[in-house]
């Protein structure tokens, strides 16, 4: 599987419910990356998408306890089990920060979009990767800024030798 995340320099991913910030260019790489390939979230993210909907051309696998939760258009795993059973290997973990912790040792490839500011008052986190030695940084991109948020892409790797669960 892979992961795919915007943080700040802190790992930050979000607060108050929502994206810390919008980048047409991120979001524009999120859809290629992701299109055609089943996308692994949470509720709470899901409500963040326009309408509240499931992606278009993916596959959405959501994760919620909620046994009243049924959206059109979407699988809901009421437990991590089940989603791990159901996930194809090509899957996108998506979102948000507890979907992101319980998956990350499934993941060998973790897409990450480094925005570089930090955001007073996040409440929501990204494991740190580059605090993380089974983890190793295989590409970095240029720098590029939106509005003044300066921002690059880099892709982490799992090292050699460590078995994603």
């Amino acid at each position: 599987m892979y992961v795919i995340a915007a943080v700040d320099q802190n790992w930050a991913i979000g607060k108050g419910g929502d994206q810390l910030c919008y980048l047409p260019a991120d979001l524009r790489r999120f859809q290629a990356l992701t299109t055609g390939h089943p996308v692994i979230l949470g509720r709470k993210t899901l409500a963040t998408f326009p309408g509240g909907r499931p992606l278009k051309n993916r596959r959405n696998l959501i994760l919620s306890r909620d046994p009243a939760f049924a959206p059109q258009g979407a699988e809901v795993f009421r437990s991590l089990e089940a989603l791990r059973a159901a996930a194809p290997a090509d899957s996108f973990v998506i979102g948000g920060a507890s979907v992101y912790a319980a998956l990350l040792d499934g993941c060998d490839t973790a897409y990450i979009t480094k925005i570089g500011r930090a955001w007073e008052g996040a409440d929501a986190f990204f494991p740190n990767l580059d605090g993380d030695p089974s983890w190793f940084i295989a590409e970095e991109g240029e720098p590029l800024e939106h509005e003044g948020i300066p921002f690059r892409y880099v892709t982490y790797r799992r090292r050699d030798g460590h078995v994603p669960g």
